[in-house]
């Protein structure tokens, strides 16, 4: 493969529009590109919790679904394209199922905190769930495959329980949410 971004700044943005991986322009406020920037947002954020100590499967998966991620993107910039099928969603869910079968079950709701990767774990969740959002208003007025909505989906839920299995990692419990009696 050659040096495909051999030269970062091309200033054909600099009216606002942008390119799409189809070669059509689109202007940078598109819904397709805010879907894009929310997809790629939530990627870094799985990039941040990356760095901190985490147990050698959860460091795998993780940057297994970053790979993953980017290729969602990919997807999105390309209108028809199809990347994100039932396979890397029923992955999800298979991880999901595996770490959630070895936690307590939930009798009260969780706040996010705990250890620091665990909090980084939920915010990347709220970012996915964002980046979701994006994806149904998108695909309320243009064309998106199924793929991509279903996994962002089930990366939301694997976060949530990552957060769970990486407070357990450092020896934290969860952050129960504790409801306030109000007179």
């Amino acid at each position: 493969m050659g040096h495909r971004l051999s030269k970062i700044y091309t200033r054909t943005g600099d009216a606002g529009a942008t390119g799409l991986g189809d070669g059509s322009r689109v202007a940078k406020n598109d819904a397709r590109i805010h879907a894009i920037g929310e997809i790629d947002e939530t990627n870094a954020l799985l990039g941040l919790l990356l760095v901190e100590e985490l147990p050698d499967d959860v460091r795998a998966l993780l940057t297994g679904v970053q790979h993953d991620l980017f290729d969602l993107g990919g997807e999105v910039c390309i209108p028809g394209m199809s990347l994100i099928t039932a396979r890397q969603v029923s992955q999800l869910e298979a991880a999901i199922d595996r770490y959630n079968a070895g936690l307590a079950p939930l009798k009260d709701f969780i706040l996010p905190g705990g250890s620091r990767a665990a909090a980084q774990a939920h915010h990347a969740r709220t970012v996915c769930r964002r980046a979701e959002r994006a994806l149904v208003t998108l695909a309320q007025g243009q064309p998106v495959n199924d793929g991509p909505r279903q996994y962002l989906n089930r990366l939301s839920d694997l976060l949530f329980v990552l957060g769970r299995i990486l407070n357990r990692a450092a020896g934290q419990d969860d952050v129960l949410w504790q409801k306030v009696q109000r007179v």
